[in-house]
């Protein structure tokens, strides 16, 4: 058997061995679905809840920024036209 051949006959096996999961995959989930045994989405009005997810912050991270700026503004460490510079580009302006 020649190169091409194998070559050939390689990816005709790795073709037939993704429809053969494929289909399984198919028939999975329509048993699933007959039985209501899915877990891929999420029923309606139930709201998914992570327990690793951080707790949303007090307040925006950029009103913190701005704060600090602010002072640094206050005690003449940056100029104003730096100050709104940084604002604008904090607030997307």
């Amino acid at each position: 058997m020649g190169l091409l051949a194998a070559r050939a006959a390689t990816r005709m096996g790795a073709r037939q061995q993704y429809r053969t999961m494929a289909r399984m995959q198919r028939r999975r989930t329509a048993f699933q679905d007959q039985r209501g045994m899915r877990q891929d989405f999420q029923p309606a009005g139930e709201e998914e809840v992570y327990e690793d997810a951080p707790a949303a912050p007090a307040q925006a991270d950029y009103t913190v920024e701005l704060e600090r700026l602010a002072q640094l503004r206050d005690q003449g460490v940056i100029t104003a036209e730096d100050f709104d510079a940084k604002k604008r580009q904090l607030l997307g302006l």
